[in-house]
């Protein structure tokens, strides 16, 4: 049976999937191919280069030091550069490419030690793109630039954007690459909000949010005859917003915990459309 890690978006609860994998790493189940967009994209790579309880770990460590400026960092006119249509975006990519380049080891994706797509959207088409060769940083940053965020990402003849625009669970790109099982990692929803998102970031990683737990119901539901989808279990109640870099700690502990009761309870053999919290819901 080949098993493929799919990792969805989601801002800052990305955090959800390293505790997730270290539950899962510590259970030794390995993936044979790794397939992420967006958030989930960065950490699908960076797992690939140690597929282990180790990289794991290591994978942790680097979300423990992150702040939101090492991702969103907006210069004092930037927003207003971006509404008055000066630029085309808000934040620049450099703090995030500085991090992925500070802490990958590989610069090649097919040098990763198992395989792995890297899932961007066709600014032009809205078709996938889906990389699997060709240099980490370019892919990952294409992967997750979000409109009007990030700047679009020029490789070869594709202007690209985030993955999640069109594609957010890529659980088809799985499929054609040949899984017979898709565990997919979901970053889940921010259903226990108090407020609603005060800024523009923070209202478009929201938006796209909702779209990606409307997605990844379809997906189970269009492929699970084809093929068998296990989603893991993702923390309901969550009031953490996917623009809060400030709960790491505490995202990766519970989802840690929560993975590995499931997993001791039998999840990998429960029903996988059984998608209770992964539906858009609001408490």
């Amino acid at each position: 049976m080949k098993t493929a890690f799919v990792f969805t978006g989601g801002g800052s609860l990305g955090a959800i999937q390293v505790g997730m994998l270290k539950a899962v790493s510590a259970a030794g189940i390995v993936p044979d191919f790794l397939v992420g967009a967006s958030v989930g994209a960065i950490n699908a790579a960076f797992f690939a280069s140690d597929p282990t309880r180790k990289g794991a770990l290591r994978l942790e460590k680097i979300w423990k030091g992150i702040k939101r400026s090492d991702v969103f960092q907006i210069a004092p006119l930037g927003s207003l550069l971006g509404i008055f249509s000066f630029r085309e975006y808000i934040c620049s990519p450099k703090p995030l490419s500085r991090l992925i380049e500070k802490n990958i080891d590989h610069k090649l994706i097919e040098d990763l030690d198992v395989p792995c797509h890297i899932v961007a959207t066709d600014l032009f088409t809205g078709v996938d793109v889906s990389f699997s060769r060709g240099s980490i940083i370019p892919a990952l940053l294409a992967s997750t630039a979000i409109p009007t965020v990030f700047p679009p990402v020029h490789i070869e003849d594709h202007y690209l954007v985030d993955g999640g625009v069109t594609n957010k669970t890529p659980i088809s790109v799985a499929a054609a690459r040949g899984a017979d099982r898709v565990i997919v990692f979901p970053t889940g929803m921010s259903c226990g909000l108090k407020r609603p998102p005060r800024r523009l970031i923070e209202m478009a990683l929201q938006m796209i949010n909702i779209a990606t737990s409307h997605r990844l119901v379809l997906d189970i539901e269009q492929y699970n005859d084809k093929i068998e989808i296990i989603a893991l279990p993702t923390l309901c109640p969550l009031d953490v917003s996917i623009f809060n870099f400030s709960r790491t700690d505490e995202l990766i502990d519970r989802a840690e915990n929560n993975v590995a009761e499931w997993l001791a309870a039998g999840g990998l053999k429960a029903d996988p459309t059984a998608v209770g919290a992964l539906r858009p819901h609001y408490h």
